[in-house]
């Protein structure tokens, strides 16, 4: 590896490439640039930052902050200034998978100097919007449509008009305005710094900013930001800046505002199976279009299997010239290794089973919360797997991009818990809820946990014309049928031999729970781990220590520790509320092998019929 630093008219910029990549350099304008006689890789999965109205006293100062989620895009990375914004820096790390070097952000576009493009996302529209606008792209990187929004329907139509995953800040050093976006269900992470005088930073991760807020020079708050939002500021002559306008741009159910991939006249209003079948598919579809190794996570639960299913039907019709990789992790033959391992046989994939032991969750704990930036214990359980498999992939695969199933049980209420809702309104409102703070919470846990180790994670249960359509469908024939949660999701890929029909309609079982065996989850080995670390007493004076979300067991108070080691009194700005389910009396842990439902689904289980399965479970 090289590294090669340049100073520009009004800029400093530093990159670091891979050796056996060729580059031109040239000025042009106030900034850096490739030439186009370039070749490198484009970079997809990616971490931004911004600071704007900080008198930080040196590069070094600024870089050790910028460096801390350098794990994002550890191919290449640009730290930017431009003297027409005092005190103003923007800096970029980029994952490479297959472009020429005018991708590199800062983006700046020949036409539009004026405008700074930092994005972490991935835009499956951009073409259609070219075509529909009449826009004239002058680089391969489909995140430079936002430059062509911003420019051509103004700011109030940029987010709303993108089909995708992104988190973004736009700089215009003309009109002196920077525009601040993020994807519907915040898919991609974007935490932000402001402080009571103007002082602003963006990050996608909090740990890049932490160390910032020493120099606040007034009252600060650093949280991540909101999904389904963009915010506008004014650049004042300072470099501080002004806030104008905060708008939610997008509600969970909303109906596209951009031209949708399946024509809405194209659905068949009397099919809705069908209807679900080809949305769910495209949303795959349309997330394959990329140049590195793709592979799937698999806990042979409903929604992983569900996407690894569409994915192979894909690659083998695009004739991907590699087979899909499946992803399963347990202890010994738990019940996801069992069930993933059918799943893998069944569609074909070249599969991998990661074994881990009591010693790596005593190993990864600490490290998980850094990464993670939550003190939540559903999150913190689930995350475990999650981080262990991502490293697994990391070192052993040339897998880079990665399909999973999240999004599924907040959309299609598959969590055990809404067989209890009250009725099929408060369960719609509970489905919207979950989907609304997503962000906060299962988002949160699959990009920490796979970007960790440089992944890109793709979730297409989350696309935006997807959950529209669901979200549409009439609210009781969304809930659980005769004790079978996601119902009409399972109903719909029936007799399909997309997938076994015991994996079409095993029970739930949560990631946290399905990777150990019935008789010791894992809750149960971190109380041995944390036993240990904290006392009794440290217990009974818990409440007083921390007034928010108070911990009420050993296990609660240990990840508060270790959060409040790294990210201190952040736990009310990051983590609003545990996350726990609803209607369930008595219950004090999240885990869903405390429900009553859950004892009747593992004895029901064993049975191989389809039919003998669900009158089992609705009985």
């Amino acid at each position: 590896m090289r590294y090669f630093l340049a100073s520009t008219f009004n800029s400093i910029s530093s990159y670091h490439v891979p050796t056996n990549i060729t580059y031109e350099l040239s000025h042009h304008g106030d900034c850096l640039s490739y030439g186009p006689g370039s070749t490198v890789k484009k970079y997809k999965m990616c971490g931004i930052w911004a600071l704007f109205g900080l008198d930080v006293p040196s590069l070094t100062n600024i870089s050790k902050n910028f460096e801390r989620i350098a794990h994002r895009g550890p191919e290449a990375f640009k730290l930017e200034f431009d003297h027409a914004v005092k005190n103003g820096y923007l800096g970029f790390h980029r994952l490479a998978i297959v472009d020429n070097l005018h991708g590199m952000q800062p983006m700046r576009l020949y036409q539009y100097p004026h405008l700074f493009l930092l994005c972490n996302g991935e835009i499956y529209n951009c073409q259609k919007l070219g075509i529909e606008h009449g826009f004239t792209y002058t680089t391969r990187c489909d995140v430079e449509v936002i430059i062509h929004l911003y420019v051509h329907l103004g700011i109030e139509n940029v987010t709303k008009m993108l089909d995708g995953v992104f988190a973004f800040c736009l700089m215009d050093i003309e009109s002196r305005r920077i525009l601040i976006g993020r994807d519907p269900y915040g898919v991609r992470p974007l935490f932000r710094l402001s402080s009571d005088d103007g002082q602003l930073g963006i990050c996608s991760e909090s740990k890049g900013l932490m160390e910032i807020t020493k120099q606040m020079t007034s009252k600060w708050t650093l949280e991540p930001f909101q999904s389904g939002c963009y915010e506008e500021y004014e650049i004042l002559n300072d470099g501080r800046t002004k806030l104008l306008a905060k708008v939610n741009y997008y509600q969970p159910g909303d109906k596209p505002h951009f031209a949708a991939f399946v024509p809405y006249n194209s659905l068949n209003s009397t099919d809705v199976y069908g209807n679900i079948r080809k949305l769910l598919s495209v949303a795959v579809k349309k997330r394959l279009m990329c140049d590195r190794e793709v592979g799937c996570l698999l806990s042979g639960g409903l929604d992983s299997s569900l996407i690894a299913a569409l994915l192979v039907k894909h690659a083998k019709e695009m004739k991907l010239p590699y087979k899909i990789k499946s992803f399963a992790i347990g202890m010994g033959n738990s019940p996801d290794i069992i069930a993933a391992r059918q799943v893998a046989e069944h569609i074909g994939t070249e599969h991998h089973e990661v074994i881990f032991s009591e010693d790596d969750v005593v190993d990864i704990l600490d490290k998980l919360i850094y990464q993670l930036e939550t003190c939540d214990i559903t999150t913190i359980r689930a995350s475990i797997g999650m981080y262990l498999i991502s490293r697994y992939i990391k070192y052993n695969t040339k897998a880079t991009v990665i399909f999973s199933g999240e999004g599924a049980d907040e959309l299609a209420q598959g969590y055990i818990y809404f067989r209890d809702a009250p009725n099929a309104t408060e369960a719609h409102n509970e489905s919207v809820r979950l989907l609304k703070d997503i962000y906060l919470y299962d988002s949160l846990r699959a990009d920490r946990t796979t970007s960790a180790f440089s992944l890109e994670l793709r979730v297409p249960f989350l696309d935006i014309q997807f959950t529209n359509y669901y979200l549409s469908l009439d609210a009781a024939s969304r809930q659980p049928q005769g004790g079978i949660e996601k119902y009409l999701l399972r109903s719909a890929f029936d007799d399909m031999n997309l997938l076994p029909s015991n994996i079409l309609w095993r029970h739930k079982e949560a990631f946290s729970d399905g990777v150990t065996s019935f008789k010791k989850s894992l809750f149960h080995i971190i109380d041995d781990i944390v036993d240990t670390r904290i006392s009794h007493e440290e217990l009974e004076k818990a409440c007083l220590n921390f007034p928010h979300c108070p911990p009420k067991t050993k296990e609660a108070l240990y990840y508060r520790k270790v959060f409040e080691k790294h990210y201190a009194e952040q736990a009310k700005n990051f983590m609003p509320y545990f996350w726990m389910p609803r209607w369930t009396k008595g219950i004090c842990d999240p885990s869903a092998r405390f429900i009553a439902h859950y004892k009747a689904d593992v004895e029901n289980n064993h049975k191989k019929n389809k039919t003998e399965i669900k009158n089992a479970r609705i009985n």
